[in-house]
């Protein structure tokens, strides 16, 4: 066989093995949409849940997940950041390092119902924050590290290390050029592991279960101590533990966590774009 044959055959290969990953993901946002697009109106975004959840609205919810995605953001990029410019940039290869990034990897293949317990443990009865916004945010923030960590130590290390040499050459110091060199060229792929972590947290029900979720809370919160309903979480409850609960209502919520989580990630390639275009390699 030629190997523009082989080509064709590969080719034909990736084809169908996009179509297996694709065409499910379709059908079940097909069947959220179909399912849940006559339960949205502006009332069951914007009014507080009544009569047990089978009517009014979902906006506490909503809040709540937004008030979580930016708690863990607070908490989690700065961290986040500054250990992969430690790890890229600072550190040495030695037998430490080393097995700091095997712990990096082997945290982001932990169940998410580990970290909830962890936070349960640490933040909710260790460090009495009690269930509420702060100990999920954290929570949620630990969960995220490894992701943005790894990404941002890949996207660091990806800048040729010409620019190193010619800010030093300049006579810049090490975080001058850091600051003003490495970082807007690696801020693209810094973004998507960021994104990549907040969107994770976002969809997650296990880890907010134990420390901030409640299971209805007809209010919006009013400090960072207080519980909250969040959308992961409320979607579970109304789909397995309210009985006659209208279906329509639970592919409405999951059609709003979905629109959630899909403008986010528009939001985070938009501004990526920006910076990829003001790459300069």
């Amino acid at each position: 066989m030629s190997r523009y044959g082989v080509q064709r055959i590969g080719f034909a290969f990736l084809a169908l093995t996009t179509l297996v990953v694709v065409v499910p993901i379709l059908c079940v946002v097909g069947v959220v949409i179909v399912g849940g697009i006559q339960a949205i109106s502006w009332e069951f975004i914007t009014a507080i849940p009544r009569d047990g959840m089978k009517a009014g609205g979902i906006f506490p919810a909503i809040v709540g997940t937004l008030l979580l995605t930016l708690g863990t953001a607070l908490a989690a990029i700065p961290v986040g950041v500054g250990g992969a410019i430690y790890l890229a940039e600072y550190a040495r290869d030695t037998w430490w390092t080393r097995s700091i990034r095997l712990a990096i990897v082997n945290l982001a293949g932990i169940p998410s119902i580990v970290y909830g317990l962890f936070g349960l443990g640490l933040f909710v009865l260790m460090m009495k924050m009690g269930t509420s916004i702060l100990a999920g945010s954290l929570t949620l923030a630990i969960m995220t590290l490894p992701i943005i960590i790894s990404t941002g130590e890949e996207a660091l290390r990806a800048v040729p290390t010409e620019f190193r040499t010619v800010s030093a050459s300049l006579g810049g110091s090490r975080w001058q050029g850091i600051r003003h060199v490495i970082l807007p060229q690696a801020l693209p792929g810094m973004i998507t592991g960021v994104i990549l972590g907040l969107l994770r947290a976002a969809g997650e029900t296990a880890p907010i279960l134990f420390t901030v979720a409640a299971f209805y809370l007809p209010r919006l919160p009013q400090s960072p101590f207080d519980q909250t309903m969040a959308l992961p979480y409320h979607l579970y409850v109304i789909s397995t533990q309210v009985p006659g609960m209208p279906f329509s209502i639970q592919n409405g919520t999951a059609m709003v966590l979905l629109a959630l989580v899909l403008s986010m990630n528009l939001g985070a390639t938009i501004v990526r774009s920006y910076f990829r275009r003001r790459r300069q390699w």
